[in-house]
């Protein structure tokens, strides 16, 4: 079983007893120095998979003390794992790839780390350059090949006794010192000229490591970056901002110190901001108070409302932490109004901004900004919203109790405990739209950089490795099959870990876009029905499975789930009825009429 993740900093036997002088050849050499520096670097965790070219840096990996190391047969699977790794444990971590399209499988999950500021450090072992453009088996032009989606990219040369140590560890520090300022993958293409084993003599590269000196007898890194990036004073601009009617909106934040894992700890600080001033508070549930008393929990739906939108668009300014918000009705709301001023705050150097209304661009951590702002006296609230919102929240209490997709994820936001990770496509916006003001803390995670479908069961297996909590990961039908092979990693969890799978027979969030409808082109093209249940997956994986028929045995089903091992809940639900049921209840509330006890 793979141990949760710890952000202690284990004893590295290299830093204790001088760094290892005799290796098996001088590719592992230089696999040994590049992963003893990463590891003073603040790296813990190594996701391997199998290969022949990479094995100088697969043997270190394993035997280097300080390092845990997670294995996948699948790289696409494995390189997820590595993201939901990094963003559990807010470290970086390193993947271990061999040569050849196993590189190429880790594509989208590079992607979606520079879209969301994970910082990954992808180690590909390649054929030297002569192996190239030749019939070489295996062989393929790896140079740069994730191209823009990186922040730090090296093509080394073969390790060669006639290349300094130290350009090595140089390489890797300032590598990781780029990573650090702008936030995302490294990729170091590592080229190694057989032998790639060991063979009867050992390597001793005790003259090529002695001019490294103190290095060989500490754990420091080689040479020391260092940034500090002052908040400019604000008295008189945040007076001129904070004096007007003000809506504060939550997108994606997450903590970003290595090894801190209060993923709401930012968030609070927003939370209690937005009390002090009397302002309204719109929390996406990427922002980890989603389902805070404060928040104005049902507001994608209220926006249905008309006197809601009229009484939230008073608002003159906006200050928003973090981007990439989920509700299509909030960003078009943001976009349509004539803001006054509008600020956003997120720690990563990206523009956020797809309506192109922010006027100042905050890159730092909320709580830092927070923290900058000038004293104010508490404010009353401008507002009559959470009144309105209360209607709001009756339609949803009423039509969510009934066995459907929207009741499922209604009472999931309820019931789960630890740490919840939400696929994308539809599961993302019900949980968005759903669910009650709780007062149990509830990590929640979601690929929303690139929002694929890809990879999910995998980062959020990563993530479970890295708390002591029990796991949720609620995902639609069609991504379930797109990360298939993933559930071969779930037996590993040391934590209970349940998947819950929204099986509507295909992509039904396309009933619900401005898709072609007519003759076949909606559900051969677009929804692309597959006729498939999971119960036999479940049995081949060795996972327990259940496919509860009522909203009763769902919750009796997760409960008992939420217990002890790993276990695949399998909804079964009518393509159309999600459709409907959000289309009913938008209706309801366009309509304006007052429910009963209202």
């Amino acid at each position: 079983m793979t141990a949760p993740v710890s952000s202690d900093v284990a004893t590295n036997s290299f830093a204790k007893n001088d760094f290892v002088k005799e290796h098996a050849t001088f590719n592992h050499v230089w696999a040994a120095l590049m992963l003893e520096e990463l590891y003073r670097l603040g790296v813990r965790d190594v996701v391997v998979a199998p290969g022949s070219r990479s094995s100088p840096l697969t043997m270190v990996a394993s035997e280097h003390i300080g390092l845990r190391c997670h294995c996948h047969f699948d790289e696409r699977g494995l390189g997820f794992m590595a993201l939901g790794i990094a963003r559990g444990s807010q470290r970086p971590v390193a993947i271990i790839t061999t040569s050849g399209t196993a590189v190429a499988n880790l594509y989208p999950a590079v992607v979606e780390a520079n879209l969301l500021g994970v910082p990954l450090i992808v180690l590909s072992a390649d054929r030297p350059i002569e192996l190239l453009d030749n019939g070489s088996n295996q062989a393929i032009d790896q140079r740069d090949i994730f191209s823009h989606h990186t922040s730090v990219y090296h093509d080394l040369p073969p390790p060669d006794a006639e290349i300094k140590a130290a350009f090595l560890l140089s390489t890797l520090d300032q590598a990781v010192d780029q990573q650090r300022r702008t936030p995302g993958p490294i990729h170091l293409n590592c080229r190694y000229r057989e032998p790639l084993y060991p063979s009867n003599s050992l390597v001793d590269a005790s003259d090529y490591l002695t001019p490294l000196g103190r290095w060989l007898t500490t754990s420091a890194p080689w040479s020391d970056w260092q940034t500090r990036a002052a908040i400019p004073p604000l008295k008189s601009d945040w007076k001129a901002f904070s004096q007007q009617r003000g809506l504060i909106v939550i997108g994606r934040v997450e903590d970003s110190v290595e090894g801190r894992v209060d993923a709401s700890h930012q968030a609070q600080q927003v939370l209690e901001l937005s009390k002090q001033l009397g302002w309204p508070l719109l929390a996406d549930v990427q922002s980890q108070v989603r389902f805070d008393s404060h928040n104005l929990i049902h507001f994608d739906l209220a926006l249905h409302d008309e006197r809601f939108s009229e009484e939230l668009a008073k608002a003159e300014v906006l200050l928003q932490f973090g981007g990439r918000l989920i509700s299509k009705r909030l960003t078009q709301f943001i976009a349509q109004q004539p803001w006054q001023d509008v600020w956003l705050v997120d720690p990563l150097p990206q523009r956020l901004d797809p309506d192109y209304c922010v006027k100042r661009r905050w890159i730092c951590q909320p709580a830092d900004l927070i923290a900058a702002l000038p004293t104010l006296p508490e404010q009353s609230p401008w507002h009559q919203l959470d009144n309105l919102q209360r209607r709001t929240s009756h339609v949803v209490e009423e039509r969510c109790n009934s066995f459907s997709e929207i009741g499922v994820c209604h009472q999931l936001a309820q019931l789960a405990t630890g740490q919840l990770f939400i696929g994308n496509s539809l599961p993302a916006r019900l949980m968005n739209m759903l669910g009650t003001h709780r007062k149990m803390p509830l990590r929640i995670f979601a690929n929303r950089g690139a929002s694929g479908i890809d990879g999910l069961i995998a980062t959020a297996y990563g993530i479970s490795c890295t708390h002591p909590q029990p796991t949720t990961i609620l995902l639609g039908d069609t991504s379930a099959l797109h990360d298939l092979n993933s559930l071969a990693l779930l037996k590993q969890a040391a934590q209970p870990l349940v998947v819950v799978i929204l099986n509507n027979d295909g992509g039904s969030i396309f009933h619900m876009l401005p898709v072609p409808k007519e003759r076949e082109l909606l559900e051969r093209y677009y929804r692309q029905p597959h006729g498939l249940s999971f119960e036999h997956a479940a049995q081949m994986f060795g996972l327990s499975y259940a496919a509860p028929d009522s909203l009763d045995a769902f919750v009796t089903d997760y409960t008992q789930a939420l217990q002890v091992g790993v276990t695949l809940i399998e909804i079964h639900v009518p393509h159309q009825q999600v459709a409907d049921d959000l289309n009913a209840m938008g209706a309801a509330l366009r309509e304006g009429r007052r429910e009963p006890g209202v």
